[in-house]
This record gives structure tokens, sequence and C-alpha cells, in this order.
């Protein structure tokens, strides 16, 4: 009976976060409360507070579900991809499919979290400036396999094109979520094949 407890907890845990990352799609990080929850899943307060004592570790637990399914839709896929430009095109195209509501509805939730905590320190913060951090860093790498591959300029600067392909996913995702432009997922992507000088992955 504890061992069934303990999987019955571990499914309840999962489905507040998974609904907890639907609404922040939709409303930002805090729009989850845990009395939203609560009404959402037919919980009570105290139920969902079981799992999360405060609205803070919810948000932390969305924002580690949002690190697994950006990897997952995102960053495994790549992988199988060839290190250097073509790993960078795939990571650039599926980054654009995920906002553009094919995989990920509502938009980029990275983009909408850092506006909304950007000017707040603290652990939330924290941890959306970390998971940013890790995926720039795993980006570098990749430019800088391209360049040691004679797949870019020597003398390109790794940190200059991650930043404006930061900037292409961040465009795309105000263009669409804003202006409702439906012509900005190709738009960026051809963007994207400029900054690399390299044509769509196959």
């Amino acid at each position: 009976m504890a061992r069934r407890s303990a999987a019955d907890a571990r499914d309840t845990r999962t489905r507040i976060i998974d609904r907890a990352l639907r609404i922040a799609s939709t409303d930002g990080l805090e729009g989850v409360t845990i009395g939203r929850l609560a009404e959402s899943l037919e919980m009570s307060k105290s139920g969902v507070l079981n799992h999360f004592r405060t609205k803070e570790l919810l948000q932390l637990a969305v924002i580690e579900s949002a690190s697994e399914f950006f990897r997952r839709e995102v960053w495994t896929p790549a992988r199988e991809r060839p290190p250097g430009l073509q790993r960078l095109l795939q990571i650039e195209h599926r980054w654009i499919d995920l906002i553009s509501g094919q995989r990920w509805p509502n938009g980029c939730f990275w983009t909408a979290a850092a506006t909304e905590f950007d000017g707040r320190p603290g652990p939330v913060r924290d941890a959306l400036a970390e998971a940013l951090g890790q995926f720039e860093s795993a980006m570098l790498r990749e430019v800088g396999r391209a360049v040691e591959a004679g797949e870019l300029p020597r003398g390109t600067d790794p940190e200059q094109v991650v930043f404006e392909l930061r900037g292409v996913v961040m465009a795309a995702d105000q263009q669409l979520q804003l202006l409702r432009d439906q012509a900005a997922p190709e738009r960026a992507k051809r963007a994207v094949e400029r900054i690399l000088g390299a044509p769509a992955p196959v």
C-alpha cells in the first residue's frame, strides 16, 4: 500500500506541474497560483500544498519541467545531427517550430518568463537565468565546432552569433503572439539560415 501511495503522489505531482506549465505558457508564471491549480484540477488547496509548500517552489518546479520539455523537443532530436552547423540549424528550426504552436502553444515560455522576472531578484529569476545560460553554453559550443570544421569563417565571434540567433527567436515570438503574424516562423528560419550562411536542414 505504501508503494502504491508513493506512486500516486508522484502521479499527482506530475499532473500539478503539467497543468501549471500550461497555465504559465498562457498567463505567465505569476498566473500559476495554488488556488487556480486546485480549482483547475478539482483538488483542495491543501492537496496542492502537500506537494508544493509555496508558490515559489511551484514556479521553480515549472521551470524545471519546461527545461526537460525543451531538451526533449529541441536538444535531444538535434543531437542526431552532426555537431556544428547542421546541429545549430536543427536547434533553431525546432525552437521556432516550438514557439509557433506546433508543439508548444502560446509562444516561447522562456521569453515570457524572462520578461516577467528579469528585473526581480530571487530564486525564480536565478533558475531562469541558469536554464537559459545552459542553453546558450550549448549553442556556443556548436558555433565553436562549426568554426573548427570550417563551416563558419575563422574569426567568427560565437557570442555574437548566439546573440543574433536568440534575437531571431525572440522577434519571431513577439510577431506571432502580439501581432499575429503567421509569416513570422518562416521569416525567422530564413534569418537563421542567413546568419549561419547555410540552407535549411533536410
